[in-house]
C-alpha cells in the first residue's frame, strides 16, 4: 500500500529529512548577524552622542545665564563718576580792609583801627621813631570786624606815668588803662571798686605794660573812737 509519495521526498517536519539541519543553521546565523548589527548601531549612537558635546565648556552655574553676549556688541561701561565734594559757601565780604596806616604815628594808627571796630596789637622795635613800618594782615587785606591787626612800630615802647585808679569802678579803670596803652590784670576779679593797683599811681611804666587792679568791696574805715576800757 502506497501513500502516493513514490519518490520518498522528505517533509520538513520529519526527522532525518534532508536539508532540515542546513535550514536551521542558516536561520540561526541570520538572527545572530541581525543582533550584532543592532548592538553595533546602538553603540555607535552612544558614541556619537558623547562626541557631539562641546568639550571644555563648563556647566552653567546656578542662577547665572549661560547665553553669551552677541558678537560685535560692546558691553556697557560702568559709570564711575566721582561724587562732587561739597564745599561751604563763600564768605560774604563786608568790604572792610586794613586801612593804609603804614608811615603814620602808631597812636593815630591805633585810633583809626578802633574807629573801624578792629582790634590792634602794638609790636615795638629797636630803631627810632613812632611810625608804623608794616601791618599784619597787610594794608588793603579784606578783614572782618573784630580782627586783630598787628602794628609794627619802628622804635621802642615810649614811657609814661601810671594813672591813679584807686576808688574807680573796675570796668572804668580797665578802659582808662587801655586808652593809656596799658593792659589791665585782675588778681581778685573784675567787679567792684579798685581798692589797690600795682604799679602804684605816678610810677614809670611803658606802653604794653600790665597794671594789676585789685577790685572788690571797699574795706570799712576804722572807727576813730577808742575801744572802751574794761
Amino acid at each position: 500500500m502506497t501513500d502516493g509519495n513514490t519518490g520518498r521526498e522528505a517533509y520538513p517536519d520529519e526527522a532525518g529529512a534532508p536539508g532540515s539541519g542546513r535550514s536551521a543553521k542558516m536561520l540561526g546565523g541570520g538572527l545572530a548577524v541581525a543582533l550584532l548589527a543592532m548592538i553595533g548601531a546602538a553603540g555607535g549612537w552612544l558614541l556619537a552622542g558623547e562626541d557631539g558635546a562641546s568639550p571644555g565648556l563648563p556647566a552653567a552655574e546656578s542662577g547665572v545665564s549661560s547665553s553669551a553676549a552677541p558678537s560685535g556688541v560692546p558691553s556697557p561701561t560702568a559709570r564711575t563718576t566721582a561724587p562732587t565734594a561739597r564745599t561751604s559757601g563763600p564768605t560774604r565780604s563786608t568790604g572792610l580792609t586794613v586801612p593804609p596806616v603804614v608811615g603814620t604815628d602808631f597812636e593815630q594808627a591805633r585810633d583809626e583801627l578802633r574807629d573801624l571796630r578792629l582790634s590792634w596789637r602794638l609790636v615795638f622795635g629797636t630803631e627810632s621813631g613812632r611810625d608804623v613800618r608794616r601791618t599784619v594782615p597787610p594794608v588793603g587785606s579784606p578783614v572782618q570786624r573784630g580782627t586783630t591787626v598787628a602794628l609794627y612800630v619802628a622804635g621802642p615802647a615810649p614811657s609814661l606815668r601810671a594813672p591813679d585808679l584807686v576808688g574807680d569802678d573796675c570796668a572804668d579803670a580797665a578802659e582808662d588803662l587801655v586808652e593809656e596803652g596799658l593792659y589791665p590784670r585782675y588778681p581778685t576779679g573784675r567787679t567792684g571798686t579798685v581798692t589797690a593797683q600795682s604799679p602804684k599811681a605816678d610810677s614809670t611804666v611803658h606802653w604794653n605794660d600790665e597794671v594789676a587792679l585789685t577790685c572788690g568791696e571797699e574795706p570799712d574805715e576804722p572807727s576813730a573812737e577808742a575801744p572802751p576800757t574794761p
